[in-house]
């Protein structure tokens, strides 16, 4: 096993910043305050609240009254959907939502979830290389749709999703749209204004913030009902003491990444190549899985026929690289991605797809570490398979 692990996850999430960390510290020591106390500790708290909700929205274009903060991605999903989907139905304004195939669980299921209370759900396409058409979209309204969500930018293939152009036909029809944006802070641009978008989706971790904290950003007027009742924390849209110490971390990772966005995402773009063109010319029956260029600068996805990806994961971590699948295991049995299948792929080559995701701790000497070990390690498991079948 190397000596220096090679961290290849970033997708999955990312570590803390130390910057981060420090700006966190004094919420969790000496200013324990809740915001909804009025003396002055709780006062200094509520202070640190509205400094984080005004940076958040600078980097994001909208107002600070549009932000909230929640405890992480699936949440704001859950609230983004499930919320103005009942809200809608509510209003008569329909209870027809339109979501892609390859949305996040966190989509997949608060869409499922509504479909089970009467509501009626439909997926959108893509194509191989994992992209929404507009057309579909179009051909996808009706008078009843309620609410839209396509996500930014794909977690496991890095497609970047063609969001303005989609958000200018919700508007045309007067329908809300969604984006799971998770991957894309420190990525892509943030400007809730020029993607056209009503509701946004971020999570600290993504972005070298804490866990269990994120937001929605709810562009002022959409419909919403809140999915956690309690107080009247959040302007009354989800209820629960604040976590002060995670928001200001995640205001201050936020502004971080986009403040080094440009150089940032050219770095990982050069990277992300290094490393996709280096596997492709050495490992024999390999592919590229998703759009060569609307994709994520730091996502390279690749596929290894012959090779399942659980195994290949295995012997990376073996060797000091961490990486990840499109596949998940199931009940002991490896369960293809839903993402690459709509995309077109068969079963075996979707448990044969590998997700390498960079960072910022990445350097060149890294991907070189990878493209020299990867070869031999499919190779290896080629071998095995071959004598086995």
């Amino acid at each position: 096993m190397s000596d220096r692990i090679i961290y290849l996850d970033h997708a999955a999430t990312t570590p803390l910043d130390p910057r981060v960390l420090a700006a966190m510290l004094p919420y969790l020591s000496e200013q324990p305050g809740n915001p909804s106390s009025i003396h002055q500790l709780g006062r200094a708290a509520l202070h640190a609240l509205d400094d984080a909700r005004e940076a958040v929205a600078l980097v994001l274009g909208c107002t600070r009254k549009e932000i909230i903060f929640t405890g992480g991605g699936s949440e704001s999903d859950n609230l983004a959907i499930k919320g103005v989907a009942l809200a809608q139905r509510q209003r008569g304004k329909g209870s027809h939502i339109i979501i892609s195939v390859i949305e996040h669980d966190a989509v997949r299921n608060a869409a499922a979830y509504l479909e089970q209370i009467g509501f009626t759900v439909t997926l959108l396409p893509v194509d191989r290389a994992g992209l929404v058409r507009p057309d579909d979209l179009r051909a996808a309204m009706r008078p009843d749709t309620a609410l839209v969500s396509v996500m930014y930018a794909n977690n496991e293939v890095g497609t970047v999703q063609p969001i303005a152009a989609l958000g200018a036909i919700c508007r045309e029809r007067g329908v809300p749209l969604h984006t799971d944006a998770v991957q894309a802070a420190g990525m892509l641009p943030l400007d809730v204004d020029a993607l056209g978008v009503d509701l946004m989706t971020l999570t600290a971790h993504k972005f070298y913030g804490p866990k269990g904290v994120g937001l929605l950003y709810a562009r002022h007027g959409t419909p919403l009902t809140p999915q956690i009742n309690g107080g009247g924390q959040e302007r009354r849209r989800r209820a629960g003491t604040e976590n002060v110490p995670g928001i200001v971390g995640l205001a201050t990772a936020l502004t971080m990444a986009e403040e080094r966005r440009p150089t940032y995402a050219a770095r990982l773009h050069g990277l992300r190549d290094r490393l996709i063109d280096g596997l492709l010319d050495h490992v024999p029956q390999s592919w590229l899985n998703g759009d060569r260029e609307l994709r994520l600068p730091n996502n390279a996805n690749l596929g290894f026929a012959f090779a399942e990806s659980e195994s290949v994961l295995l012997l990376l971590d073996q060797h000091g690289i961490c990486a990840s699948s499109g596949s998940a295991c199931s009940s002991g049995s490896l369960e293809p991605s839903h993402v690459l299948t709509a995309m077109g792929l068969g079963v075996d080559a979707a448990t044969c797809s590998v997700r390498f995701s960079l960072g910022q701790g990445n350097r060149a000497e890294d991907i070189d570490a990878v493209v020299a070990a990867l070869p031999t390690l499919i190779s290896r498991l080629r071998e095995v398979a071959a004598h086995t079948s």
